[in-house]
């Protein structure tokens, strides 16, 4: 029993490493996809493109230990509810990089036609905000705390509130100049790709929240995109 016991223990560090690695796996890749789109950095680009491959890798590794664990270890209760959650929350990192690497890719095209400091500011701004949220959530899994997990859900109100903003912003830029509309609807995905990475962020903090307390969030959370409700008003010059 002991022996069963320590090896589990050892599974379950395997799975609370491999998490700690693709987190700041994607960590990185967002940070260097928003670095590469303000700085017009192809190369920075292509290399989120290719971790993407990194970070997938890491999931089907995590993927096939759980299966392992739990057809040889048959865990129940609190451990088999942490190796569930670790599933769910290595999905939503894994989602993360898939993001970061979609705004790597319109990197190409935004560069060839130029952007000005101004069109990119506002992105530079949501993704600190993404990336101080998704350190905040995978703090909150190494250390196993839930103190702060409803400022994470709260930073979320605020992701969205500054897209729905920059979402404003963005489409009065295309209506000054319309040689702006191509550069800014790459920019409005962009965007839109940085509040989902806060979503997910979200995920990972309610995944963390069940595997500390055993109970779940409210799930009822109110989504400040309303972006949704913005109405263009075009003059008649």
């Amino acid at each position: 029993m002991s022996h069963t016991m320590t090896a589990f223990d050892e599974d379950m560090k395997f799975l609370a490493h491999k998490i700690a690695e693709m987190g700041g796996l994607a960590e990185r890749m967002v940070e260097n996809s928003i670095r590469a789109l303000v700085k017009s950095d192809i190369p920075l680009a292509q290399k989120v493109i290719t971790d993407d491959l990194l970070l997938d890798e890491a999931q089907a590794t995590l993927d096939e230990k759980v299966v392992l664990i739990i057809a040889q270890r048959q865990p129940v209760a609190s451990d088999l509810r942490e190796v569930f959650s670790t599933i769910r929350i290595a999905g939503d990192l894994e989602r993360v990089g898939d993001l970061a690497k979609n705004i790597a890719k319109r990197v190409v095209a935004i560069s060839e036609r130029g952007h000005s400091v101004a069109l990119v500011r506002g992105i530079d701004h949501l993704g600190d905000l993404a990336l101080a949220q998704l350190k905040e959530v995978l703090d909150a899994f190494g250390s196993r705390s839930v103190t702060r997990i409803n400022m994470v859900r709260d930073r979320d109100d605020e992701i969205d509130a500054m897209y729905t903003s920059l979402f404003r912003e963005l489409l009065t830029y295309m209506m000054e100049d319309p040689r702006n509309i191509t550069t800014c609807t790459h920019l409005l995905f962009c965007a839109k790709n940085i509040e989902r990475i806060g979503d997910h962020a979200t995920n990972v903090a309610e995944s963390v929240y069940y595997i500390v307390t055993g109970e779940h969030l409210s799930a009822y959370r109110p989504k400040e995109d309303k972006t949704h409700r913005i109405v263009v008003e075009q003059s008649d010059d």
